[in-house]
């Protein structure tokens, strides 16, 4: 069995990454990630948004919940204050209001654009690119926030955050955690009255964001910001890290087919009682260490990349163009690796199978030198792939269009 790479980029490149980053990315991965928050001035981020891209989200684009939050020192306002119906024939009860987001914005109410990876095309191609970079799912939100005014007080996040500042100043503290390296189901309301105690302290790090600054903070910093004399916004890259408890949820996973392990405990048994579990506990955790140690390091793997794989958005495509494409296929016909798609090809025996989120595509094992062309990312031409005749490389590409593997280059 031989195996493709899985479309991450190369250790030198990072593209994206280097876009949130002043010093090297293999100094940031040695040094800080995970570990230490880290501050720079990369360059300026007008090309993911401004004040006006905001204008247009919130006036133009059709918003709904959740795409939009509206926070005022430190709550989170009911929708119903910022949404209204669709108009007529819409049948759309909660479409952002943009007179409604005036007024709450005009008395200092802060807008947090959710989801901006889904929506927005800038953004959608750098979050894309981002979770590739990183290995690890991201999503992006944004932070409006009026002159002089506070969105959310001190809390920690439970993922690393890259804060990208694109207009405006804001004047970040940063405390240390109180609850190191938090999980998803650990956030700060969890530890608030240690939260408030030590965001009282003196801060590690007090500093102004200005346009072109960013800030690195590992999960479970303590943090607030406040706009300083006019309006600010800053985009937030929530990274939503893998953990070594991400590979304890996947081996659980794995252990619910031993059938020792879903045996039925005794009826009448007394849950309450240390002395009745006792003894099915020490068999239990037999059977678990004898099944964890047997577990296979591929089905681990591939549990741990489903979930990595369905939270990072590949680049769009557009289905009425991809459709005309995938039909009119040639020789000559040239294409391209979708950007950002995660994929993994293997071959086993007289198939060739290829990994993608959420699917496998089944294929002759003759097929796998044409694949391994196409899935490099350069360009390449029907007629021209390895392996193949003509009509084979005509059938193989127009299926990989149909699946939204390969794009018109």
């Amino acid at each position: 069995m031989s195996t493709s790479p899985t479309g991450r980029s190369s250790q030198g490149d990072r593209p994206a990454l280097r876009r949130c980053l002043e010093l090297d990315p293999d100094t940031f991965a040695a040094e800080h990630w995970g570990r230490t928050p880290v501050l720079g001035h990369p360059g300026s981020f007008a090309d993911l948004l401004t004040l006006d891209d905001v204008d247009e989200l919130l006036s133009r684009r059709g918003l709904r919940t959740p795409f939009l939050r509206v926070a005022k020192d430190g709550a989170v306002l009911s929708s119903a204050q910022f949404t209204s119906g669709g108009g007529v024939g819409a049948e759309v009860a909660d479409q952002v209001n943009d007179g409604k987001v005036a007024r709450l914005f005009d008395q200092g109410s802060t807008l947090v654009l959710q989801g901006l990876h889904r929506l927005w095309p800038p953004l959608v191609e750098f979050a894309s690119q981002l979770g590739v970079d990183l290995g690890h799912p991201v999503q992006v939100n944004a932070y409006i926030t009026p002159p002089s005014s506070q969105g959310f007080s001190a809390h920690y996040d439970v993922h690393d955050v890259f804060v990208l500042q694109v207009a405006g100043e804001k004047r970040w503290l940063i405390h240390e955690p109180v609850h190191r390296d938090p999980l998803r189901d650990q956030p700060w309301d969890q530890h608030a009255a240690a939260v408030r105690e030590r965001a009282q302290g003196e801060p590690l790090i007090d500093t102004v964001l200005r346009p072109g600054d960013a800030l690195y903070l590992p999960r479970g910093y303590l943090h607030s910001a406040r706009a300083l004399g006019g309006v600010s916004a800053h985009i937030t890259v929530g990274i939503h890290v893998l953990t070594r408890y991400a590979l304890v949820e996947a081996l659980l996973k794995l252990a619910g087919a031993e059938e020792e392990l879903r045996t039925t405990l005794p009826l009448g048994i007394d849950a309450a009682s240390p002395d009745e579990l006792t003894q099915h506990l020490d068999a239990t955790l037999d059977a678990l260490v004898r099944t964890l140690k047997a577990a296979d390091p591929a089905e681990v793997s591939r549990l741990v990349r489903n979930r990595v794989w369905s939270g990072t958005k590949p680049a769009p495509l557009a289905p009425l163009a991809q459709a005309a494409a995938a039909q009119s296929v040639a020789e000559g016909t040239r294409v391209v690796l979708r950007r950002g798609l995660r994929h993994r090809l293997t071959t086993r025996g007289d198939r060739a199978l290829l990994d993608l989120p959420g699917d496998r595509l089944d294929l002759p094992a003759y097929t796998a030198p044409a694949l391994a062309a196409l899935l490099t990312g350069a360009p390449a031409a029907v007629g021209e792939l390895p392996g193949l005749d003509a009509a084979d490389q005509v059938t193989l590409v127009r299926r990989l269009l149909r699946e939204g593997v390969l794009v018109p280059e």
